[in-house]
């Protein structure tokens, strides 16, 4: 690639981003569903159930992590609306008649989802702090637990955005992103795999939710760690370079038909 072509890429991917990020800012009541939910369910699970679960530990320690990356899923399943939107609407249609590159309209999208979840997390953990979560991590393992947040956020929003391009409408774009809502309640975000049905348990230990949560956990509130760090980063790294090129490759085949 010329270095005019590389700048034009660019340009192409920044002004996509600024679109995206516009577009967010206008849609304040997508953004505060995604935020108002998280913080129900955290409210829910602390005040209502938690006196009634036993984890070892207090339980908004343990319950917050999965929050977090139920937090994340809410954020995702926007960005699939988003994408399903553009593609049904007439906005795609009128790209192909200017210059711009194909991958630039879904990474304004991803780095838009980004940024929204980056907002809708730190708010969900301040409000923890708030509720009485109290969290041991040094400055070292704070930065790791964003580190991890972050590339399971750009992972499952490349994914979304993936969902998006396939769906022939915004609604149908929220029903094929249901799982990303659906998945962390099969794990061990609020209730310890070990406590649950014989037939439920292998689902919940060895599924990509789990190992996340568990890292997060253990950097966050001292858990041991075990292998949950590197089952957790071959996860996300592998669910990044699939979501990136499913995506990449259905927008390619639909704005060429």
């Amino acid at each position: 690639m010329s270095h005019d072509s590389f700048a034009a890429a660019m340009s192409d991917t920044a002004t996509m981003i600024d679109r995206s990020v516009r577009l967010t800012r206008r849609n304040v009541d997508t953004l505060f569903v995604s935020i108002l939910l998280p913080l129900l369910m955290m409210t829910l699970f602390v005040f209502v159930f938690g006196g009634a679960i036993e984890t070892g530990t207090r339980y908004i320690n343990y319950v917050v992590p999965g929050i977090l990356l139920l937090t994340t899923g809410y954020g995702a399943a926007n960005t699939a609306m988003a994408v399903a939107d553009d593609m049904t609407k007439g906005m795609i249609d009128r790209l192909r008649s200017l210059p711009v590159r194909s991958f630039a309209v879904l990474t304004g999208h991803v780095t838009a989802s980004v940024v929204r979840n980056a907002v809708s997390t730190a708010i969900v953990l301040l409000a923890s702090l708030a509720m009485g979560f109290r969290p041991n991590a040094s400055v070292s393992e704070w930065f790791g637990a964003i580190g991890l947040l972050a590339l399971y956020v750009i992972a499952l929003s490349w994914l979304a955005a993936g969902l998006g391009v396939i769906a022939k409408t915004v609604e149908s774009a929220s029903t094929l992103s249901f799982f990303m809502l659906f998945l962390p309640y099969l794990s061990s975000a609020f209730v310890q795999p070990e406590t649950m049905p014989r037939w439920l348990r292998p689902i919940s230990e060895h599924q990509p939710i789990t190992p996340v949560i568990e890292t997060v956990r253990s950097f966050l509130t001292g858990t041991p760690l075990g292998n949950s760090g590197w089952i957790a980063l071959a996860w996300c790294g592998g669910l990044l370079i699939f979501s990136v090129t499913f995506a990449s490759l259905l927008y390619r085949r639909r704005n060429s038909s």
